[in-house]
């Protein structure tokens, strides 16, 4: 590893030292000056493009080499996307980090200062963030005040403003990468008193989550598979947004079952016109691609799961429930089912969703 920082920082170096100079570099500049294969410097300056340590100035062109100028060792953004969704009365917010550890650090200091967020949970890299419409007020500073914390959220027009606080390294990343993340459309930037305070305008998505079982049989295929082809192919534009994949356990004892009775179920974010042409698409997908003619699909709006609903899904795992039962949980929750005797599978799923990866995965544990 120490070589391979030591490789860095001098390419680095060598790099900088061509831009300054000449205003760009090439890839056999690099090469000669470090006396190292062509390849070799190919593969650094690829690498380092890709962190946004060197951009670009002019792609290559017949014979003329491809032109290049170092900006900075550290990367334009830690954030790659930021995103909110909605259901009119609370918003959940979406920071996906290149860095478990940036991830954490910002729900624990998120978590110290309070503010509007009313839940926070992180899921490797993601961390997700509930919070209600207002503001509040967040004490800010050096220990043992919180280093940044978010003092409000609103609506404006079809967009969510998030207002953040902060100071130190919080403050870099509001003031220099968070307008680089995919999702954020506007930034707006305060400093008073070494405190940087910034709003932060995404898009108002809403919230889709999709429960899909009975896909497999004998022959093949696997649930857990295809739904996440489903995410896959659903998210391949920037109109729908992948959130998360999941898998649950239902009732273990079901005798008609392909292997350990599993269903799956997948959350997006969607422009609130085009959930219609989501669903559309879900199940065009999932009936070309099933393997059983007994698939069942599940949609459902919005950032929560009804007491019914989640009742449901305690019965699912415990008792055998017929497509009667499943269709009257659905209709008192608001959930949209497509598809044959799946959907009390696929259904189970949805009321599952938002629980611990441990209660998903245990069937005796009980549901909260």
């Amino acid at each position: 590893m120490a070589s391979v920082l030591e490789h860095r920082r001098e390419y680095l170096r060598l790099m900088r030292q061509f831009t300054q100079d000449a205003g760009f570099f090439t890839v056999t500049d690099i090469q000669k000056a470090a006396g190292i294969p062509r390849s070799t410097a190919q593969d650094w300056v690829t690498r380092l493009v890709r962190e946004g340590c060197v951009l670009i100035k002019k792609e290559k062109s017949g014979r003329t080499a491809a032109r290049y100028a170092a900006i900075s060792a550290i990367p334009q953004s830690t954030c790659r996307r930021i995103f909110t969704t909605t259901d009119g009365e609370h918003v959940e917010i979406f920071h996906d980090c290149m860095s478990g550890a940036c991830a954490a650090f910002c729900g624990y200091h998120h978590a110290r200062a309070g503010g509007v967020l009313t839940e926070i949970k992180r899921d490797g890299t993601l961390l997700r963030e509930c919070a209600r419409i207002g503001d509040a007020t967040v004490s800010i500073g050096l220990p043992p005040l919180s280093a940044v914390g978010i003092c409000g959220v609103g609506y404006t027009g079809n967009h969510i403003v998030q207002r953040i606080r902060c100071i130190g390294g919080p403050a870099y990343s509001l003031t220099d990468m968070m307008s680089r993340a995919e999702g954020v459309t506007r930034v707006e930037l305060v400093q008073k008193d070494g405190i940087v305070e910034g709003k932060v305008w995404t898009q108002a998505f809403t919230s889709l989550t999709i429960g899909v079982d009975d896909t497999d049989s004998k022959e093949g295929g696997a649930t857990f598979a295809l739904a996440l082809a489903l995410l896959t192919r659903l998210t391949a534009g920037r109109v729908v947004l992948p959130i998360s994949h999941h898998v649950v356990m239902l009732n273990e004892n079901l005798q008609n079952k392909t292997a350990g009775n599993s269903a799956s179920y997948i959350e997006v974010a969607v422009l609130p016109n085009r959930i219609d042409r989501v669903m559309a698409m879900s199940r065009e997908f999932v009936e070309s691609e099933s393997f059983s003619p007994e698939w069942g699909l599940a949609f459902r709006k919005g950032m929560t799961i009804p007491v019914g609903l989640r009742e449901y899904g305690r019965r699912v795992r415990e008792v055998v429930v017929d497509r009667a039962e499943a269709e009257e949980a659905a209709r008192k929750s608001g959930t949209v089912l497509y598809g044959g005797n799946g959907v009390i599978g696929a259904l189970g799923a949805v009321a599952l969703a938002r629980l611990p990866h441990e209660i998903q995965m245990d069937p005796a544990r009980k549901i909260a």
